[in-house]
């Protein structure tokens, strides 16, 4: 069994001279508006498929006029590796529902700061679906934005992003969340 010295390390173990709340106030900073801007990319994405406001989407295309939130993209895939598979599922209402769900609700916990451990799940395999279906890539072998995408949720998660400048710390207090702590 391990025993702890004054300064709260196994005995044996050196403390780094640098490990203080200060020293990483500014990395928490940079971890929420990390957070923040990317709860924002995922909200903005729902909103303008939506409403169709013009930039990705528009008016004619949106979801609420009847638009897919998936075909576009989807059906850009039939030549690659794997197009055939989601060209099929190109323009599925409960493909579309899923995907719209899945914006939404992973915009809305980044920017509250809340339910990151889900978010990172469902916006992860999200951005891998996206980046499986654009296989083989066209400026690199292996790597792009939708990978990035998800290896930062899963930092946002593990390193408790929610509680700067979020409501993250007040949502694991509650009795639901020490229940379940992937709620976290």
């Amino acid at each position: 069994m391990a025993t702890t010295n004054a300064r709260g390390t196994n005995a044996g173990q050196v403390m780094d001279a640098t490990f203080t709340p200060e020293a990483h106030r500014p990395a928490a900073y940079a971890w929420a508006i990390t957070r923040i801007g990317l709860g924002f990319i995922f909200l903005w994405a729902f909103l303008d498929k939506t409403f169709g406001l013009g930039f990705a989407t528009p008016a004619e295309r949106a979801w609420l006029n009847g638009g897919s939130p998936t075909t576009g993209f989807l059906k850009g895939t039939g030549e690659n590796a794997l197009g055939g598979v989601f060209t099929a599922l190109a323009g599925q209402g409960w493909v579309d529902w899923l995907f719209m769900l899945g914006l939404l609700g992973v915009g809305t916990a980044l920017l509250l700061g809340i339910g990151l451990r889900i978010a990172a799940v469902a916006g992860g395999l999200m951005m891998v679906l996206m980046w499986a279906a654009a296989l083989p890539l066209e400026t690199n072998p292996f790597l792009d934005d939708h990978l990035i995408y998800a290896v930062v949720l899963a930092g946002l998660a593990l390193s408790g992003a929610g509680a700067t400048w979020g409501l993250g710390a007040r949502w694991a207090a509650t009795d639901l969340v020490r229940r379940h702590p992937v709620l976290r």
